[in-house]
């Protein structure tokens, strides 16, 4: 006799919804997804597909400033030089919704053709059991399951001070609107969305300002990698005002003005506002039914993406446990397979590699070297300049650096950063290092193209062999 099957429901289409759906239908489970903006979530409409599109079209621009220190130039038919590259931001915008368009419908189409119900709609907890949808036409539905997974994101931190008006105060998810390049863009906010976009808008051709409260850009990452992307602003043009906290943010007749509070004003056509994000959890019923919820507004869960109520799972943004797209996706699958009964192990975050997409970009994985000053981890570490390794030199590549940390004694591979371009691709190998528990002797001892940016990885991981 065949057991019956157990039926999911799904706030949210982000990340932890959609894939959470891809592998409770695989499991045999009735899905259906809620989901209010399209399925894809911020991250493939308005935030990470989006803003690495506007990076990466910045980042191609920047190759004609690289060219002429490789000894090629652009001519005109008449054979004149050509200097400068030119954005037009209206194909560029409408080139990234029609990506993120596109990938959306990507999304849909396998949740369709993988039996996933999707639901155009907002929805909460009635109880643990039980979720009311209602429908983009104002209808409802009641919905019953076995297991609910909560997956509503993030959405951009508002400050009363700074209000986004959608013209010339802008969040992240408003840039895209824009019809013409930003003449003077003040960003305040110098963590990971702040400097990506900066950079991109510098990269276009933006004047820009870059407010950041803190000593450095990045304060949250290694401080070498932060330092080399900070010297990198500076050299392009960006105006970077370190210590300078912004006090409010308010039109004028024909742009904008960011006060600090030191009394200093900065003047310039637009401001991007990337003071953080918060978590979309108010107002879905999770405190009717019990589930845990802290200070911040995050939905507390364990390793596994339980919440405290039993049957209720959460994943993604909303959960404020690490907020990467690829581990909301693997917070999603990990509660499917834990709540189906299907081979599980509990998130592992210190083999969660990460990317900030300046350029060049900063790659992580593993323990830092914060870890390693206070003691976190008895581990020995090298930093190799991609200034040496002979492909950087043939690509025009004067900037990053290759960092391995090892454990001491038995040189097991505890954490890596990599700045470089394409660093997101160039960290893989480092990964596979950490989440298997590879030696520097192993990782050294596997073969690399010649020349090649990942040989300084083989390279950095000789320099920390240990003899006996």
């Amino acid at each position: 006799m065949n057991a019956p099957q157990s039926s999911v429901v799904i706030l949210g289409g982000g990340p932890g919804g959609y894939e959470a759906a891809l592998v409770a239908a695989h499991l045999g489970a009735r899905v259906t997804v809620v989901d209010r903006d399209g399925v894809g979530g911020a991250a493939v409409l308005t935030d990470c597909v989006p803003s690495k599109t506007l990076i990466s079209t910045a980042d191609f621009m920047s190759q004609f400033e690289t060219a002429s220190d490789l000894g090629v130039h652009l001519e005109d038919h008449e054979g004149d030089e050509v200097s400068d590259s030119v954005a037009e931001l209206t194909a560029v915008n409408r080139r990234i919704l029609a990506l993120a368009a596109a990938q959306s419908r990507d999304i849909g189409a396998r949740l369709a053709a993988d039996g996933v119900q999707v639901l155009a709609g907002t929805g909460r907890l009635l109880e643990a059991g039980s979720v009311e949808a209602t429908l983009a036409d104002g209808t409802t539905q009641t919905l019953s399951a076995d297991v609910v997974l909560v997956a509503t994101g993030a959405t951009p931190r508002v400050v009363p001070f700074a209000q986004p008006d959608g013209e010339r105060i802008l969040t992240w998810q408003q840039i895209y609107s824009l019809a013409e390049l930003p003449e003077h863009l003040v960003v305040v906010g110098s963590g990971v969305t702040g400097a990506e976009l900066a950079q991109a808008y510098l990269g276009l051709g933006s004047r820009v300002t870059l407010v950041s409260s803190r000593d450095r850009v990045l304060p949250g990452e290694d401080a070498d990698a932060a330092t080399v992307i900070e010297d990198v602003f500076r050299k392009r043009g960006m105006d970077v005002l370190g210590r300078s906290r912004m006090a409010s943010v308010s039109r004028t007749e024909s742009g904008v003005v960011v006060r600090l509070v030191d009394g200093r004003e900065v003047e310039g056509s637009h401001a991007l506002l990337a003071v953080g994000s918060v978590p979309q959890t108010s107002g879905i019923g999770l405190e009717d039914v019990g589930v845990a919820v802290s200070e911040s507004g995050h939905i507390v869960v364990d390793k596994v993406s339980r919440t405290s109520v039993r049957g209720v799972y959460a994943a993604g943004d909303c959960t404020g446990v690490l907020p990467l797209a690829s581990v909301a996706a693997m917070q999603g699958r990990i509660a499917m397979a834990h709540s189906l009964g299907d081979a599980v192990a509990p998130l592992n975050l210190r083999a969660v590699s990460a990317n900030i997409f300046t350029d060049p970009e900063i790659a992580t994985v593993g323990f830092s070297q914060k870890d390693l000053d206070e003691g976190t981890v008895d581990a020995t570490s090298v930093m190799l300049p991609l200034s040496t390794n002979p492909r950087a030199k043939m690509q025009g590549i004067t900037d990053g650096f290759v960092k391995l940390f090892a454990r001491k004694g038995g040189g097991t591979v505890v954490g890596g950063v990599v700045v470089a371009p394409r660093a997101s691709e160039l960290i893989y190998p480092v990964t596979l290092a950490v989440q298997h528990g590879l030696t520097v002797d192993q990782l050294a001892g596997t073969f690399t193209v010649y020349p090649s940016l990942s040989g300084s990885v083989a390279e950095a991981a000789r320099q920390l062999h240990q003899r006996d």
